[in-house]
Protein backbone atom coordinates (compact mmCIF):
# COMPACT_ATOMS: atom_id res chain seq x y z
CA UNK A 1 0.00 0.00 0.00
CA UNK A 2 1.69 3.71 -0.83
CA UNK A 3 -0.27 6.73 -0.26
CA UNK A 4 0.89 8.78 -3.51
CA UNK A 5 -0.69 12.15 -2.63
CA UNK A 6 -3.93 12.99 -0.70
CA UNK A 7 -6.01 12.09 -3.51
CA UNK A 8 -4.82 8.43 -4.18
CA UNK A 9 -3.43 5.79 -2.79
CA UNK A 10 -1.97 2.35 -4.71
CA UNK A 11 -2.72 -0.77 -3.39
CA UNK A 12 -1.54 -3.96 -4.70
CA UNK A 13 -2.63 -7.49 -5.15
CA UNK A 14 -2.17 -11.39 -6.24
CA UNK A 15 -2.72 -12.82 -9.04
CA UNK A 16 -2.75 -16.49 -10.50
CA UNK A 17 -1.34 -15.13 -13.70
CA UNK A 18 1.98 -14.85 -14.69
CA UNK A 19 1.95 -11.12 -15.00
CA UNK A 20 2.37 -11.40 -11.15
CA UNK A 21 0.73 -8.92 -8.91
CA UNK A 22 -2.01 -6.48 -10.00
CA UNK A 23 -2.40 -2.53 -8.35
CA UNK A 24 -5.60 -0.78 -7.91
CA UNK A 25 -5.93 2.79 -6.84
CA UNK A 26 -8.40 4.30 -4.34
CA UNK A 27 -9.26 8.07 -5.30
CA UNK A 28 -10.58 10.35 -2.82
CA UNK A 29 -12.59 12.95 -3.88
CA UNK A 30 -16.86 13.84 -4.07
CA UNK A 31 -16.85 10.03 -4.24
CA UNK A 32 -14.66 7.55 -2.91
CA UNK A 33 -14.04 5.17 -6.08
CA UNK A 34 -11.90 2.02 -6.31
CA UNK A 35 -10.04 2.31 -9.79
CA UNK A 36 -9.68 -1.79 -10.83
CA UNK A 37 -10.69 -4.45 -8.39
CA UNK A 38 -7.98 -6.81 -8.80
CA UNK A 39 -8.76 -10.37 -9.39
CA UNK A 40 -11.75 -12.63 -7.94
CA UNK A 41 -9.75 -15.13 -5.69
CA UNK A 42 -9.69 -15.72 -1.81
CA UNK A 43 -5.76 -14.39 -1.80
CA UNK A 44 -6.70 -10.87 -3.55
CA UNK A 45 -9.95 -10.09 -1.49
CA UNK A 46 -7.48 -10.41 1.98
CA UNK A 47 -4.76 -8.47 0.44
CA UNK A 48 -6.76 -5.75 -1.20
CA UNK A 49 -9.02 -5.61 2.88
CA UNK A 50 -6.01 -5.28 4.61
CA UNK A 51 -4.37 -2.46 2.89
CA UNK A 52 -8.17 -0.50 2.44
CA UNK A 53 -7.94 -0.99 6.76
CA UNK A 54 -4.27 0.57 6.71
CA UNK A 55 -5.77 3.43 5.15
CA UNK A 56 -8.38 3.89 7.02
CA UNK A 57 -11.12 2.44 5.45
CA UNK A 58 -13.28 -0.80 4.96
CA UNK A 59 -15.20 -2.42 1.65
CA UNK A 60 -18.62 -0.86 2.24
CA UNK A 61 -16.50 2.35 1.98
CA UNK A 62 -15.95 1.95 -1.30
CA UNK A 63 -19.30 3.78 -3.35
CA UNK A 64 -17.84 3.72 -6.91
CA UNK A 65 -15.73 1.32 -8.87
CA UNK A 66 -13.93 2.65 -12.23
CA UNK A 67 -12.36 -0.14 -14.38
CA UNK A 68 -9.42 0.75 -17.07
CA UNK A 69 -10.34 -2.86 -18.87
CA UNK A 70 -12.48 -5.74 -18.92
CA UNK A 71 -9.34 -8.35 -17.97
CA UNK A 72 -9.71 -11.06 -14.80
CA UNK A 73 -6.79 -8.93 -13.18
CA UNK A 74 -8.83 -5.68 -13.13
CA UNK A 75 -12.46 -6.41 -12.54
CA UNK A 76 -12.50 -9.70 -9.73
CA UNK A 77 -14.13 -8.23 -7.00
CA UNK A 78 -16.04 -6.05 -8.31
CA UNK A 79 -19.23 -7.55 -6.65
CA UNK A 80 -17.67 -7.54 -3.13
CA UNK A 81 -18.65 -3.78 -2.22
CA UNK A 82 -21.58 -3.65 0.23
CA UNK A 83 -22.46 -0.25 -0.34
CA UNK A 84 -21.03 0.60 -3.64
CA UNK A 85 -23.72 2.50 -6.11
CA UNK A 86 -22.18 2.47 -9.40
CA UNK A 87 -19.51 0.68 -12.12
CA UNK A 88 -18.40 3.37 -14.56
CA UNK A 89 -15.96 1.96 -17.67
CA UNK A 90 -16.12 1.84 -21.71
CA UNK A 91 -19.32 0.07 -22.90
CA UNK A 92 -17.88 -2.99 -23.67
CA UNK A 93 -17.08 -3.81 -19.76
CA UNK A 94 -20.85 -4.52 -19.76
CA UNK A 95 -21.02 -7.31 -21.80
CA UNK A 96 -18.27 -9.20 -19.45
CA UNK A 97 -20.24 -8.12 -16.50
CA UNK A 98 -22.89 -9.56 -17.17
CA UNK A 99 -21.85 -12.35 -18.84
CA UNK A 100 -24.05 -11.55 -22.20
CA UNK A 101 -24.71 -15.07 -23.82
CA UNK A 102 -24.87 -13.59 -26.84
CA UNK A 103 -21.79 -12.10 -27.07
CA UNK A 104 -20.27 -15.22 -25.72
CA UNK A 105 -21.52 -17.03 -29.03
CA UNK A 106 -20.29 -14.55 -31.15
CA UNK A 107 -16.92 -14.35 -29.60
CA UNK A 108 -16.15 -18.30 -30.06
CA UNK A 109 -17.40 -18.64 -33.41
CA UNK A 110 -15.22 -15.47 -34.19
CA UNK A 111 -12.34 -17.57 -32.58
CA UNK A 112 -13.07 -20.68 -34.43
CA UNK A 113 -13.34 -19.74 -37.75
CA UNK A 114 -9.88 -16.77 -37.39
CA UNK A 115 -7.88 -20.09 -35.87
CA UNK A 116 -9.03 -21.94 -39.28
CA UNK A 117 -7.97 -18.86 -41.21
CA UNK A 118 -4.60 -18.60 -39.46
CA UNK A 119 -3.62 -22.70 -40.75
CA UNK A 120 -4.01 -23.92 -36.82
CA UNK A 121 -4.48 -27.42 -37.24
CA UNK A 122 -7.52 -29.16 -35.28
CA UNK A 123 -6.08 -31.19 -32.63
CA UNK A 124 -5.15 -27.20 -31.03
CA UNK A 125 -8.80 -25.77 -31.49
CA UNK A 126 -9.36 -27.65 -28.55
CA UNK A 127 -7.93 -24.22 -26.80
CA UNK A 128 -11.08 -22.72 -27.96
CA UNK A 129 -12.91 -24.23 -24.82
CA UNK A 130 -10.47 -22.31 -22.74
CA UNK A 131 -12.07 -19.37 -23.72
CA UNK A 132 -14.51 -18.87 -21.08
CA UNK A 133 -12.00 -19.59 -18.10
CA UNK A 134 -11.65 -16.45 -17.24
CA UNK A 135 -14.88 -15.70 -16.14
CA UNK A 136 -14.19 -17.41 -13.03
CA UNK A 137 -11.96 -14.74 -12.01
CA UNK A 138 -14.26 -11.67 -12.81
CA UNK A 139 -17.01 -10.30 -10.60
CA UNK A 140 -21.05 -10.20 -12.21
CA UNK A 141 -22.64 -7.20 -12.02
CA UNK A 142 -23.51 -4.43 -15.22
CA UNK A 143 -22.23 -0.91 -15.51
CA UNK A 144 -24.19 2.06 -14.23
CA UNK A 145 -22.16 4.46 -16.00
CA UNK A 146 -20.38 4.87 -19.37
CA UNK A 147 -17.12 6.88 -19.62
CA UNK A 148 -15.26 7.72 -22.76
CA UNK A 149 -12.45 9.79 -24.48
CA UNK A 150 -12.89 13.29 -23.02
CA UNK A 151 -15.22 12.91 -20.41
CA UNK A 152 -14.50 13.32 -16.67
CA UNK A 153 -14.32 10.79 -13.90
CA UNK A 154 -17.75 11.12 -12.10
CA UNK A 155 -16.91 12.07 -8.51
CA UNK A 156 -13.21 13.23 -9.82
CA UNK A 157 -13.65 15.94 -12.21
CA UNK A 158 -9.71 16.70 -12.56
CA UNK A 159 -9.35 13.48 -13.74
CA UNK A 160 -9.89 13.13 -17.97
CA UNK A 161 -10.95 10.44 -19.50
CA UNK A 162 -8.44 8.80 -22.47
CA UNK A 163 -9.30 6.30 -24.92
CA UNK A 164 -6.30 3.45 -25.16
CA UNK A 165 -7.36 0.72 -26.99
CA UNK A 166 -5.04 -1.67 -27.66
CA UNK A 167 -3.75 -4.48 -25.35
CA UNK A 168 -7.52 -4.22 -24.75
CA UNK A 169 -10.76 -2.72 -26.85
CA UNK A 170 -12.21 -1.09 -23.54
CA UNK A 171 -9.34 0.04 -22.65
CA UNK A 172 -9.30 3.43 -20.95
CA UNK A 173 -6.78 5.63 -19.62
CA UNK A 174 -7.04 8.56 -16.51
CA UNK A 175 -4.97 11.90 -16.78
CA UNK A 176 -4.87 14.68 -13.93
CA UNK A 177 -3.60 17.69 -16.49
CA UNK A 178 -2.79 19.69 -13.39
CA UNK A 179 0.36 17.75 -12.68
CA UNK A 180 0.08 14.80 -15.29
CA UNK A 181 -0.68 11.96 -13.52
CA UNK A 182 -1.78 9.28 -15.45
CA UNK A 183 -3.42 5.99 -14.53
CA UNK A 184 -2.75 3.78 -17.27
CA UNK A 185 -4.18 0.16 -16.52
CA UNK A 186 -2.27 -2.49 -18.77
CA UNK A 187 -1.82 0.97 -21.64
CA UNK A 188 1.46 2.18 -20.42
CA UNK A 189 3.76 0.02 -18.17
CA UNK A 190 7.08 0.02 -17.41
CA UNK A 191 9.11 -3.22 -17.43
CA UNK A 192 7.33 -4.95 -20.15
CA UNK A 193 4.69 -4.34 -22.98
CA UNK A 194 1.67 -5.00 -22.97
CA UNK A 195 0.44 -7.93 -25.52
CA UNK A 196 -1.99 -6.11 -28.37
CA UNK A 197 -4.86 -8.48 -27.77
CA UNK A 198 -7.22 -10.19 -30.67
CA UNK A 199 -11.26 -9.03 -29.84
CA UNK A 200 -14.00 -10.45 -32.35
CA UNK A 201 -15.56 -7.19 -33.95
CA UNK A 202 -18.41 -6.02 -31.95
CA UNK A 203 -21.79 -7.35 -33.05
CA UNK A 204 -23.00 -6.12 -36.48
CA UNK A 205 -19.61 -4.68 -37.50
CA UNK A 206 -17.69 -7.44 -40.10
CA UNK A 207 -13.75 -6.16 -39.35
CA UNK A 208 -12.18 -7.27 -36.28
CA UNK A 209 -9.86 -4.56 -34.91
CA UNK A 210 -5.72 -4.21 -35.19
CA UNK A 211 -4.84 -4.16 -31.90
CA UNK A 212 -1.54 -3.69 -32.80
CA UNK A 213 -1.75 -0.37 -34.78
CA UNK A 214 -4.03 0.87 -31.87
CA UNK A 215 -1.81 0.70 -29.67
CA UNK A 216 1.37 2.16 -31.82
CA UNK A 217 -1.21 5.32 -32.06
CA UNK A 218 -2.27 5.73 -28.72
CA UNK A 219 1.63 5.22 -27.47
CA UNK A 220 2.07 8.30 -29.81
CA UNK A 221 -0.99 9.96 -28.36
CA UNK A 222 0.20 9.85 -24.73
CA UNK A 223 3.73 11.58 -26.25
CA UNK A 224 1.39 15.00 -26.57
CA UNK A 225 -0.44 14.64 -22.85
CA UNK A 226 2.40 15.66 -21.02
CA UNK A 227 2.27 12.67 -18.86
CA UNK A 228 4.70 13.61 -15.78
CA UNK A 229 3.90 9.99 -13.75
CA UNK A 230 2.69 6.93 -14.57
CA UNK A 231 0.53 5.07 -12.40
CA UNK A 232 0.01 1.28 -13.91
CA UNK A 233 -1.98 -1.61 -13.18
CA UNK A 234 1.47 -4.12 -12.93
CA UNK A 235 5.30 -3.08 -12.47
CA UNK A 236 7.16 0.18 -10.94
CA UNK A 237 5.88 3.67 -10.75
CA UNK A 238 7.73 5.70 -13.83
CA UNK A 239 8.17 9.06 -14.59
CA UNK A 240 10.14 8.60 -18.27
CA UNK A 241 7.40 8.58 -20.59
CA UNK A 242 8.86 10.48 -23.37
CA UNK A 243 12.07 8.01 -23.18
CA UNK A 244 10.37 4.96 -22.92
CA UNK A 245 7.59 4.94 -25.74
CA UNK A 246 9.83 5.45 -28.32
CA UNK A 247 12.23 2.66 -27.00
CA UNK A 248 9.10 0.67 -27.48
CA UNK A 249 7.84 1.30 -30.68
CA UNK A 250 11.07 0.44 -32.34
CA UNK A 251 11.54 -2.62 -30.49
CA UNK A 252 8.64 -3.89 -32.03
CA UNK A 253 9.21 -2.88 -35.28
CA UNK A 254 12.58 -4.79 -34.38
CA UNK A 255 10.08 -7.67 -33.91
CA UNK A 256 8.24 -7.20 -36.97
CA UNK A 257 11.27 -7.53 -39.05
CA UNK A 258 12.15 -10.76 -38.13
CA UNK A 259 9.06 -11.65 -39.18
CA UNK A 260 9.24 -10.13 -42.42
CA UNK A 261 13.01 -12.11 -42.61
CA UNK A 262 10.98 -15.22 -42.35
CA UNK A 263 8.54 -14.75 -45.02
CA UNK A 264 11.19 -13.32 -47.22
CA UNK A 265 11.97 -17.32 -47.04
CA UNK A 266 8.91 -18.42 -48.00
CA UNK A 267 5.21 -17.75 -47.75
CA UNK A 268 3.70 -18.93 -44.65
CA UNK A 269 0.58 -18.95 -42.17
CA UNK A 270 -0.34 -17.54 -39.47
CA UNK A 271 0.45 -20.97 -37.14
CA UNK A 272 3.67 -21.65 -38.95
CA UNK A 273 5.13 -18.46 -38.19
CA UNK A 274 4.19 -18.03 -34.24
CA UNK A 275 5.83 -21.75 -34.34
CA UNK A 276 8.88 -20.09 -35.18
CA UNK A 277 8.39 -16.96 -33.04
CA UNK A 278 7.10 -18.52 -29.97
CA UNK A 279 8.80 -21.99 -30.12
CA UNK A 280 8.59 -22.61 -26.51
CA UNK A 281 5.74 -20.74 -25.77
CA UNK A 282 3.11 -21.42 -28.06
CA UNK A 283 1.38 -24.66 -27.45
CA UNK A 284 0.56 -23.52 -23.87
CA UNK A 285 -0.11 -20.08 -24.66
CA UNK A 286 -1.82 -20.27 -28.17
CA UNK A 287 -4.03 -17.53 -27.93
CA UNK A 288 -1.46 -14.49 -26.64
CA UNK A 289 1.11 -15.89 -29.28
CA UNK A 290 -1.60 -15.90 -31.82
CA UNK A 291 -2.38 -12.41 -31.24
CA UNK A 292 1.26 -10.91 -31.06
CA UNK A 293 1.94 -12.91 -34.43
CA UNK A 294 -1.04 -11.35 -36.18
CA UNK A 295 0.27 -7.53 -34.32
CA UNK A 296 2.69 -7.94 -36.43
CA UNK A 297 1.67 -8.83 -39.22
CA UNK A 298 -0.89 -6.36 -39.06
CA UNK A 299 1.80 -3.99 -38.99
CA UNK A 300 3.99 -5.19 -41.83
CA UNK A 301 0.80 -4.90 -44.64
CA UNK A 302 -0.29 -1.16 -43.09
CA UNK A 303 3.46 -0.50 -43.84
CA UNK A 304 3.03 -2.50 -47.44
CA UNK A 305 5.56 -5.10 -47.07
CA UNK A 306 3.44 -8.07 -46.36
CA UNK A 307 0.33 -9.13 -48.73
CA UNK A 308 -1.91 -12.03 -47.92
CA UNK A 309 -3.89 -14.61 -50.36
CA UNK A 310 -6.57 -17.28 -49.44
CA UNK A 311 -5.75 -20.75 -50.32
CA UNK A 312 -8.78 -23.28 -49.18
CA UNK A 313 -9.99 -21.38 -46.86
CA UNK A 314 -6.49 -20.22 -45.05
CA UNK A 315 -4.73 -17.33 -45.24
CA UNK A 316 -0.70 -17.27 -46.72
CA UNK A 317 1.82 -14.06 -45.79
CA UNK A 318 3.83 -13.09 -48.67
CA UNK A 319 7.04 -10.73 -48.61
CA UNK A 320 6.47 -8.41 -50.76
Amino acid sequence: MKLLDKTISQMTMPTPFPVGDVHVYLLKGDTLSLVDAGVKTKEAWEALTIQLNELGYGPEDIEQVILTHHHPDHMGLVDKFPRLKDIVAHQDVDLWLRRDPVYFEHYEQFFYEFFLQCGIPSEFLAELNKLKTPLKYIGEGHLTGIIQEGHTLPGHEEWRVIETAGHAQSHLSFLREQDGAFIGGDHLLEHISPNPLLEPPRIGETSRSKPMLQYRKNLLKCLDLDIRKVFPGHGKIFTDTAGMIPVRLEKQEQRAGKVHSLLEAKPQTVFELCRQIFPRQYEKQLDLTISETVGQLDFLEDENRVEKTLRDGVFYYHAK
